[in-house]
C-alpha cells in the first residue's frame, strides 16, 4: 500500500512521468498556465483564387502539434478550406480518404490523436463570421494566424485580439521562406525570465546582513585550521573574512576599481597552502576566480527602473494587476534599502556539506525575511486602494517576484508590422536594406504577398498569385512608401534582392514546403509557449527564416 511508505519514497505520478521533460523547463506553474490555455488557429481565410480553395496552412498545423504534444488545454481550428490533392502532398495530418471534407475537422480529429488530454474543436467557415460573436474570442488565451490572409480579415482579428489584450502571432510559410510576427499587449510583464544562472548570483559580500557576517567571523583564524579544514572552507566566507582584513589597512573600504581588485585577489591567493596533502585548495581558486563578479555594489538594471519608473507601478488603481502592486512594493523596498530582496539561491563550491548547507541556510532565511516584508508591504498597498479587490495577491506570486526581481521585464507590444505601417517600421526596414546579407527583403516579399492576396480576394479581380501585373504593382507601392522620406532608400543592389525574393514566392505560388513550414512551425510554438506560461523573453517582434541557407535574424520592427 502507498500509505505504508514515506513520502518520500511515493514515485511520480503518471502526469510527471509523461510531462517530465518539460517540467524540468518550466515547473508546475508553467505546466498548470498551459494547461489552462486555450489557442485558436486561423488557417485560412477563403479562396486566394477562383481556381483553389486555399493551399495553405501546414505551419499552423504544425504549431499545433507542437502545442498538443505538451499538453495545452485546447485548442480551436477556424479553416473554411475543403481538402485538396495539393494539401495531401505537404500536409502530414491529413490523408486520401480526407479529400473533399472539411479541412479543419480533418486536422482537428488527427492533432487530437496525439494527446487524449487535449480538447480540440472547428469551425469550417471564415473567422470573420466568428468575431462578431462576445463569446467566441475571449475563451482563447492566444490566437496563430497562418498566412498570406487578406488585410482587412488580418485587422479585423488583430484588433479584436487587442480588445481583450490576447497576443497574436501571424506566420506564413512559403517555399523555402518563411516569417512570423507577434503582437502582444501594450504591456506584456515576464516575471520568470530565466536569464543565465551566473547573472542571478547576489551574493551581497560588500553589504553583508549581520548573520552572514557572523558566519565569517565563525571560521576563525585560518592559520590555526588542518589541512582538511582550510581545504574547505566555503569561498563566500573566504572572500568575507580577507574583506575584513583589507579594510583594516583601506581605512574601511573595500576594492573598488580593477587595481585594488587584482590586488585583493593576490592577498586571497597567497593565504592557500601551497602543499595541501589533503586534495589541494580548489575553495582557494573559486574564491580568486569569483573576485571580479562577485566585488561589486549593487546597481538596478535599466529594465527594472523603468518597471520602477512606469506609471502603473507609481500610481496604483484598484484595477490594477497583481504584478503592478507587487512591483510598487518592491520599488519601496528598493528606497527603504538600495538593494533588491535578496533571491537566496546560492552556486556550488567546495565545501563540507555541514557548512554548505548551513550557509545555504543562511542565505534562504534572509531572502525570506525580504519576501515577508515585501509582502507586508503589498498588504498595505492593497489595504489604501479605493474600491474592492475581489482577490489579495498570493503569497506564491509575491514570493517568485522576489527570486526574480532582477530580472523582470516588461515588454512594450506593439502590432503586428506592415511595410506601409509607422515611422519606426520603416526606418529600421530601411536601415537593414543598406546590409547585403540582410533578411529583410525576404520579409518585403511576405508584405508584397500580403498585397497579391488582398487584392485578388477584395477586390474580386481575375489575376491570381502568377500574375505579374499584380505583383508589380505590390513591389512599386512598398518601395513608394520606403522611399517616402529617402528618395535613396531602396538603391538598384536593394530592389534586386526585393526581386529575387518575391520571385521565390511566385516560382512555388504561395505553396509550403513541408520541412519548412515544419520547422517554422516549431518556432512558433516555442513563443506561444513562452507567452502562455509567462517564463522565459519571447520574440520582440519579428523572425524570418531563409531555407536556402539555413538562417535566420529577428527584428524589431
Amino acid at each position: 500500500m502507498t500509505e505504508d511508505f514515506p513520502g518520500a519514497l511515493v514515485g511520480p505520478s503518471s502526469k510527471e512521468r509523461k510531462y517530465d521533460r518539460q517540467l524540468r523547463l518550466w515547473a508546475a506553474s508553467g505546466q498548470q498556465a498551459l494547461e489552462d490555455s486555450r489557442v485558436l488557429l486561423i488557417n485560412n481565410d477563403g479562396p486566394w483564387t477562383s481556381q483553389d480553395s486555399g493551399v495553405a496552412g501546414v505551419a499552423g498545423v504544425e504549431t499545433l502539434k507542437n502545442l498538443v504534444l505538451p499538453g495545452i488545454g485546447g485548442f480551436t481550428i477556424v479553416d473554411p478550406a475543403v481538402v485538396s490533392e495539393a494539401d495531401l502532398g505537404v500536409n502530414f495530418f491529413l490523408e486520401e480518404e480526407s479529400l473533399g471534407k472539411s479541412r479543419a475537422e480533418e486536422t482537428c480529429r488527427w492533432l487530437k490523436e496525439l494527446n487524449p488530454d487535449v480538447d480540440g474543436s472547428f469551425y469550417s467557415k471564415p473567422v470573420t463570421e466568428l468575431l462578431p460573436d462576445p463569446g467566441f474570442l475571449p475563451l482563447h488565451k492566444l490566437v496563430v494566424v497562418s498566412g498570406p490572409i487578406k488585410g482587412s480579415s488580418l485587422d479585423a482579428i488583430c484588433d479584436a485580439a487587442r480588445e481583450y489584450n490576447i497576443p497574436v502571432l501571424y506566420l506564413r510559410s512559403v517555399g523555402f521562406y518563411s516569417s512570423f510576427s507577434v503582437q502582444l499587449p501594450a504591456l506584456f510583464p515576464i516575471v520568470e525570465t530565466h536569464p543565465d544562472p551566473e547573472t542571478t548570483q547576489d551574493l551581497r559580500l560588500l553589504t553583508p546582513w549581520p548573520e552572514l557576517s557572523a558566519a565569517a567571523e565563525r571560521i576563525g583564524k585560518l592559520d590555526s585550521m588542518d589541512d582538511h579544514q582550510h581545504g574547505h572552507v566555503p569561498y563566500l566566507l573566504l572572500l568575507l573574512h580577507h574583506l575584513e582584513q583589507w579594510k583594516q589597512t583601506h581605512d574601511g573600504k573595500v576594492p573598488s576599481n580593477y587595481k585594488e581588485k587584482t590586488e585583493f585577489r593576490e592577498l586571497v591567493r597567497s593565504s592557500a597552502r601551497t602543499k595541501n596533502p589533503e586534495g589541494g585548495e580548489e575553495n582557494y581558486d573559486e574564491a580568486v576566480a569569483a573576485v571580479l563578479k562577485a566585488l561589486n555594489p549593487f546597481s538596478l538594471r535599466s529594465s527594472i527602473r523603468e518597471i520602477f519608473e512606469a506609471e502603473e507601478c507609481r500610481n496604483l488603481k484598484p484595477e490594477s494587476t497583481d504584478f503592478w502592486i507587487i512591483a510598487a512594493a518592491v520599488r519601496e523596498f528598493y528606497e527603504k534599502h538600495k538593494v533588491l530582496p535578496l533571491p537566496g539561491s546560492l552556486p556550488d563550491m567546495k565545501a563540507q556539506s555541514a557548512d554548505y548547507v548551513s550557509l545555504q541556510n543562511i542565505y534562504k532565511a534572509k531572502a525570506k525575511k525580504d519576501v515577508e516584508e515585501v509582502t507586508n508591504i503589498v498588504r498595505k498597498l492593497e489595504s489604501q486602494l479605493e474600491g474592492c479587490r475581489f482577490l489579495e495577491v498570493q503569497p506564491k506570486e509575491i514570493e517568485v517576484f522576489c527570486k526574480n526581481a532582477a530580472h523582470i521585464k516588461v515588454i512594450n507590444g506593439r502590432a503586428i508590422p506592415r511595410v506601409d505601417g509607422d515611422a519606426h517600421t520603416l526606418k529600421t526596414i530601411r536601415n537593414n536594406l543598406s546590409n547585403e546579407e540582410s533578411l529583410i527583403p525576404i520579409y518585403i516579399a511576405f508584405q508584397a504577398l500580403d498585397g497579391v492576396v488582398t487584392e485578388v480576394q477584395e477586390k474580386n479581380t481575375a489575376g491570381s498569385l502568377e500574375d505579374e501585373t499584380t505583383w508589380n504593382g505590390q513591389i512599386t507601392r512598398i518601395v513608394n512608401a520606403l522611399n517616402r522620406d529617402d528618395p535613396s532608400a531602396v538603391d538598384e543592389d536593394a530592389y534586386q534582392r526585393i526581386l529575387d525574393a518575391v520571385q521565390e514566392l511566385r516560382r512555388t505560388e504561395g505553396g509550403e514546403l513541408h520541412n519548412i513550414s515544419a520547422l517554422t512551425g516549431g518556432l512558433v510554438a516555442q513563443e506561444v509557449l513562452k507567452v502562455l506560461t509567462r517564463q522565459y523573453v519571447p520574440l520582440d517582434n519579428t523572425s524570418i527564416f531563409d531555407g536556402t541557407r539555413s538562417r535566420s535574424e529577428m527584428y524589431r520592427l
